[in-house]
């Protein structure tokens, strides 16, 4: 299989000469390019041979043999920021582009290790699809029509029988690469993602293929920072040697620059080679080119004459005579790489209530847990937690939002969250940094300050003339025999009832406008104590009751007796 693509690379470079050389002169003219490493195989198949391809990402199905022109968009040393403007060659259309620096920035944040550069990317799209036909995609980034590889049934291909009953391919007896970045429908299966938050992955969408091609070579522990890794995650998706010195003569070339083209007008492949893109568009039929004409002023060669070969009498075959038929090898396959394990949810790590008095630390911290599409626990997994709703409470340093990556064991613990002054109802969530999937949420609650006890600390009689004001009453709040600090108190004037109520004679508070009240809502200081607002005495002689209330069920009622003025 791999030989076969190893003459039509060579095609699609018109000769192999000139394939060499565009390689060569490459290799030499932009930079020393990191070495390729022998293919996992061993030596590649011969040709006619037919491997089962399906450990590859994409069933080792045809790709595009052209190579990239032998000017680069930049000189070898300059800026590799983007251009404005630069080759034909070098353009890539706004979306695929687009997708590609998302793929990277996405897994970045969810497998730093790995360090996938877009522009490998780029140099897969490039040669699996022409990059999406030339940027043929509608605004959510999906191919106007399906782009299809060839029937994979084992003619000129690998064999691959229908894994997906024609769902992604359309054809129920053999698979098909599928998409802009060309995945097998089984492949896609177990690797398939929704780049663009959809709810869907849709191997035509160039935001999802993207991303799954940028986890499929990320797979296992792989570093593509380093050469021989980025060399077996190329040979993973193809396992052809003139398959990864094609990807990385465009990922050489779109190392050292490139731009953005609108959508639909990048450049188009002109070869494909053995196996066709049916779909792609003019120019992309398979076979072989035809022949280039002879440069002017060079007399065409005469053929010679073949010559008749003097016939031999047959020879009967020995066991070692290669002509002798032999049994036919099944070529070994090549294995799929161990899936990566994907982020597939953050859980709940056991966290309890939570509930914390006013300007108190909750006693419970906030566990989170990233569990893989394996079902395992998932480490170096970056989780951020985030303080919801109507409440001043915050993580310490007054952080409302905080981001932090999972250990070995899958789980993540954020700072102490500290309870403000505002009681009530609030929420924390605990997303996977820079990705849609579902947040986990923490009810959490602040409970006022309690007091279980109050009591007047003085014990003179408090008496008044009517019209006059009573001496300055405290109290001292305690919860547990200490001092209640800032705990709310309720001051009211009541009723001598069996079911008291608030009294709307006798002596009274005034508000902040002087008017009469017999009802207010104070604070103990830091020792626990409070000192009342000036008293009116006020009505008919006689005793009346002031009741002092703490949250947490401390009560405590004054006498408070008004005297007829003096007689005249």
């Amino acid at each position: 299989m791999a030989a076969q693509f190893g003459r039509r690379l060579r095609r699609g470079a018109a000769t192999t000469a000139v394939a060499a050389a565009a390689v060569a002169a490459l290799s030499a003219s932009q930079a020393p390019g990191s070495p390729l490493v022998a293919s996992e195989g061993g030596e590649q198949p011969a040709a006619g041979s037919t491997p089962s391809g399906d450990g590859a990402a994409s069933g080792n199905s045809p790709y595009f043999t052209d190579l990239p022109p032998l000017n680069t968009p930049n000189k070898p040393g300059t800026s590799t920021n983007l251009p404005v403007t630069g080759s034909a060659e070098s353009g890539i259309p706004a979306s695929v582009l687009a997708a590609y620096k998302k793929a990277q920035q996405t897994i970045a944040g969810t497998d730093a290790a790995c360090r996938l550069p877009w522009q490998l990317l780029a140099a897969i799209g490039k040669v699996e699809s022409g990059q999406a036909r030339g940027g043929r995609v509608d605004a959510q980034g999906t191919t106007f029509s399906p782009i299809l590889g060839p029937a994979l049934n084992g003619q000129g291909f690998a064999l691959i029988k229908d894994t997906d009953n024609g769902v992604y391919d359309g054809d129920s007896t053999h698979d098909r690469a599928v998409g802009p970045m060309q995945f097998i429908p089984s492949t896609w299966e177990t690797w398939g993602q929704d780049g663009n938050a959809d709810g869907r992955r849709d191997p035509n969408n160039i935001y999802d293929a993207a991303l799954a091609a940028g986890r499929y070579l990320c797979a296992g522990s792989r570093d593509l920072s380093l050469a021989a890794d980025l060399d077996r995650a190329v040979l993973s998706y193809n396992h052809s040697d003139e398959y990864l010195r094609t990807v990385r003569t465009w990922f050489d070339y779109y190392n050292r620059g490139t731009h953005e083209v609108p959508d639909g007008t990048g450049v188009l492949p002109a070869e494909t080679g053995t196996g066709t893109h049916p779909d792609l568009g003019p120019g992309t039929s398979g076979g072989s080119p035809s022949p280039s004409s002879s440069p002017s002023g060079s007399p065409t060669p005469n053929p010679k004459p073949p010559t008749t070969p003097n016939p031999k009498p047959p020879t009967k075959p020995s066991p070692t005579d290669p002509g002798r038929p032999t049994t036919p090898t099944t070529p070994t396959p090549t294995p799929e790489p161990t899936p990566t394990p994907d982020l597939a949810a953050v859980q709940n790590a056991g966290t309890g209530e939570l509930t914390a008095t006013a300007g108190d630390a909750f006693a419970e911290r906030i566990k989170a847990r990233a569990k893989s599409n394996l079902g395992k626990p998932l480490a170096k997994v970056s989780v951020t937690f985030t303080v919801a709703g109507d409440t001043d409470a915050a993580f310490d340093g007054g952080k409302k939002s905080v981001t932090l990556t999972t250990g070995a064991d899958g789980t993540v613990t954020a700072p102490v969250l500290k309870a403000g002054e505002k009681t009530g109802a609030f929420t924390v969530r605990a997303t996977a940094t820079g990705t849609s999937l579902p947040a986990v949420t923490y009810q959490a609650a602040v409970t006022a300050r309690q007091a279980d006890a109050i009591a007047r600390t003085g014990t003179a009689k408090l008496t008044a003339v009517a019209g006059q004001t009573f001496a300055d009453v405290t109290a001292k709040a305690t919860f547990k025999g200490a001092a209640a600090d800032r705990v709310a108190v309720t001051a009211t004037m009541i009723t001598d009832d069996e079911k008291p109520a608030e009294n709307d004679k006798g002596p009274y508070f005034t508000d902040d406008e002087g008017d009469p009240v017999r009802t207010l809502a104070l604070t103990t200081g830091a020792d626990g104590t409070v000192t009342l607002p000036k008293i009116y005495a006020d009505g008919a002689a006689g005793t009346y009751k002031l009741r002092l209330t703490t949250e947490g069920g401390g009560s405590v009622v004054i006498e408070l007796t008004v005297e007829a003025p003096a007689a005249a």
